[in-house]
């Protein structure tokens, strides 16, 4: 049997991390991709936790580092560290609490400033749940997003498409 040996230079190594306010789903959204399960035990993170995920794009190798970081409150601040380097952020926030949009929005704002050029998703999760959509809309605008990806990290609705879509877009020329 021949084993397939992997070039480094074939291997797309991706920095991804997941920012919004505490218990919109970030962790539940990284364990449902790369673990396929979901707990609907809620525990904070603290720090930040990295999770790791090969899949392949297109014929290539795409290696995605997802750092799930504490949700920001007052006192518990995103160490601007965590935020250097990404190649991608997703801003998640609550479909059922519009609300947490606005942290999602100032930590876009923080992750552009330490690492410019960085691809951003927005990210509408926990759409199993009851969700008033025209004041998601209002939300999403009042913030400056143009467009929103839907996720449920308990069904699984949507959230293998926003990882295939972010991995899509790192390995392709800029």
């Amino acid at each position: 049997m021949k084993i397939a040996t992997l070039k480094t230079s074939d291997l797309h190594r991706i920095k991804v991390v997941m920012l919004g306010a505490p218990a919109v789903g970030k962790t539940s959204l990284v364990r449902r991709f790369v673990h396929e399960v979901f707990e609907g035990d809620y525990r904070s993170t603290l720090g930040v936790k990295v999770d790791r995920k090969n899949v392949e794009v297109d014929g290539k190798n795409v290696n995605l580092l997802l750092w799930d970081v504490h949700g920001e409150t007052e006192g518990i601040v995103v160490t601007p560290s965590y935020l250097q380097g990404a190649h991608a952020a997703i801003l998640v926030f609550d479909a059922t609490r519009p609300e947490t949009l606005e942290m999602a929005a100032e930590l876009g704002r923080r992750v552009r400033e330490n690492s410019p050029g960085v691809d951003v998703y927005v990210v509408a999760n926990k759409t199993d749940l009851e969700v008033s959509w025209p004041v998601v809309g209002k939300a999403t605008a009042a913030a400056g997003f143009d467009s929103v990806l839907s996720t449920s990290a308990k069904t699984g609705d949507g959230v293998e498409e926003l990882f295939r879509t972010l991995a899509t877009a790192a390995v392709q020329p800029k």
